[in-house]
């Protein structure tokens, strides 16, 4: 019976951990929140999108250390208190991960983030929930170098 690779993820009030895991080997990096959600809102970009977006990349970047790919297919849903560019409050909920074609076992799916944007006296809440299903390409000069990380 094959070992299936374990993605885990992590949330709290100040940061965002995500771990992937196959075998012996492990990969772990943190998102600090406080840190980026400061610099969005200095720069006026939109918290929540800023956040998948970051999301996708920290997730890609954790399981290329352990098994360099070159697919990364994320699908996850999104809850939010307003459309995505002005939401103060969202919810991701992972549904699957996969890189080139082998599936990862999701731990701590999902993550549950508040008070990411300043909301003005008025902001009133409507409810914003869709799906992604993101498939991400790994440049092959940056493959390149992971697979020769992974060799060493």
């Amino acid at each position: 019976m094959a070992v299936s690779p374990v993605l885990v993820v992590k949330a709290d009030e100040s940061t965002v951990t995500v771990r992937a895991r196959l075998y012996d080997d492990f990969s772990e990096h943190k998102i600090v929140l406080n840190s980026v959600i400061t610099y969005w809102w200095a720069n006026n970009f939109p918290p929540a999108l800023k956040f998948l977006e970051l999301f996708d990349s920290v997730i890609k970047r954790t399981i290329n250390e352990i098994m360099p790919h070159k697919t990364l297919n994320l699908k996850y849903d999104i809850k939010a208190n307003q459309v995505l560019e002005k939401a103060s409050e969202i919810e991701i909920n992972l549904i699957s991960v996969v890189a080139d074609d082998i599936g990862f076992k999701i731990d701590g799916s999902s993550v549950f983030l508040k008070g990411i944007r300043k909301v003005e006296d008025d902001f009133e809440e409507n409810e914003f929930s869709t799906s992604f299903d993101h498939v991400i390409e790994t440049p092959d000069i940056v493959l390149k170098k992971y697979l020769e990380m992974n060799e060493k």
